[in-house]
């Protein structure tokens, strides 16, 4: 018999009632340490006092309206992305995939409005994720996860991610705009190598098409920049964000430049609960922590001390360990036993980690951690590749 509640995931038998800072604490009372943050999400940790009090102080005032009214919340949060980012404008939705979808949509309302109905097709990199939907599975191109659901839509072109003579090669006519994570996430923590989101940007401006950055997962600070691609020193006409954006809240948001979205006029896009007074309370209170001063430095000093530390542990453990990876507190080790051994092991440890394409173990902690939680991960990590030689 079907569960009520439909299995779609491979779900650990954990059920957790509590979460504090880093920490999580299970039904049986077992404490375990996040180095997962809910894919990437919970870039505050668990419960952290300043989002709480915002989301109960909204709570206790007003939940939703709809967006046929103003929303104070929306303006304000928009409007300080907006000043922190290169983008003009901002639309608010409930998730990654929702943000991606708006992105699609809007790089062909561009094309068709500025004269070139025949451009619609978007280049996408082997290895992405952009979401679940149907568009956004296509936008990735991955069998595993199209297997049993087409047609596939069409519209979409695949090349190596990295490859900028690949990404050149498969340009025609009717192409309308490039799409890349700046780290990609699920297919393996593989940052863009040094000169590719470069050469991405001169290759639209060269063809006029729009670039599209997905920064669901490496945006909001996880790279120890607000956003990824500003390591780069380019920027994209449109961009996807999500996860850390509503610190474990559901948001997401599609930012773009004034060219990009010109055509997104009334009636062309909409939702019923994105940018609820609910979810831009608690955006906004994220925002007022990753963007205060110090904070990004922070990040990027135990992102440091934490990659170092893996580092020496892959060095240590050749056999079990072949490599780190990423940007940031967005880090992989690939393994050289399997991932999943290796993340089944932490967490018996008291770790929690995310698979990852290529063999990899994702470690995506809280952005707020310090070096006693660096310790003990590689306490843990230390113990499981030890398991292995034993």
């Amino acid at each position: 018999m079907i569960p009520a509640v439909l299995p779609t995931y491979a779900r650990y038998d954990l059920v957790f009632e509590k979460g504090e800072g880093a920490y999580l604490t299970a039904t049986d009372g077992r404490r375990y340490l996040d180095f997962a943050s809910g894919i990437a999400v919970t870039v505050l940790g668990h419960s952290h006092p300043h989002l709480v009090a915002a989301l109960i102080e909204q709570g206790q005032k007003l939940w939703h309206v709809s967006n046929l009214f103003r929303i104070a919340g929306q303006e304000r949060l928009a409007e300080r992305l907006v000043a922190n980012c290169f983008a003009d404008s901002v639309f608010f939705g409930n998730s990654g995939a929702e943000a991606m979808e708006l992105a699609i949509k809007m790089v062909r309302k561009y094309q068709y409005e500025t004269g070139h109905p025949e451009k619609h097709r978007i280049i996408a990199c082997a290895g992405s994720f952009h979401g679940r939907t149907l568009a956004t599975l296509a936008a990735a191109g991955n069998e595993k996860y199209l297997k049993g659901f087409g047609p596939d839509l069409p519209g979409f072109d695949h090349v190596a991610f990295g490859n900028l003579n690949e990404m050149r090669a498969v340009i025609r006519k009717d192409t309308a705009a490039i799409v890349v994570e700046p780290v990609q996430g699920e297919g393996g923590i593989r940052p863009a190598p040094e000169g590719y989101l470069r050469g991405l940007r001169e290759i639209a401006d060269e063809y006029d098409l729009l670039l599209v950055f997905d920064e669901v997962q490496c945006g909001m600070g996880r790279t120890g920049r607000l956003f990824a691609h500003e390591w780069a020193g380019v920027t994209p006409d449109v961009m996807a964000i999500a996860k850390g954006l509503g610190g474990g809240f559901p948001v997401g948001a599609c930012l773009a430049t004034e060219r990009a979205a010109a055509p997104m006029v009334a009636g062309t896009h909409g939702s019923t609960f994105g940018g609820n007074p609910l979810a831009m309370a608690v955006g906004n209170a994220v925002l007022d922590v990753v963007l205060a001063d110090g904070f990004l430095g922070d990040v990027e000093r135990i992102a440091a001390i934490l990659r170092r530390r893996l580092t020496a542990l892959v060095a240590e453990y050749p056999a079990v360990f072949a490599e780190v990876r990423g940007a940031g507190l967005l880090l992989g080790l690939r393994g050289v036993v399997t991932n999943t051994e290796i993340i089944d092991r932490a967490r018996a440890k008291g770790l929690l980690t995310v698979a990852a394409g290529d063999n990899v173990v994702r470690l995506m902690p809280p952005l707020i951690i310090d070096e006693t939680h660096v310790d003990e991960a590689i306490g843990v990590l230390d113990g499981v590749a030890r398991s292995f030689a034993g």
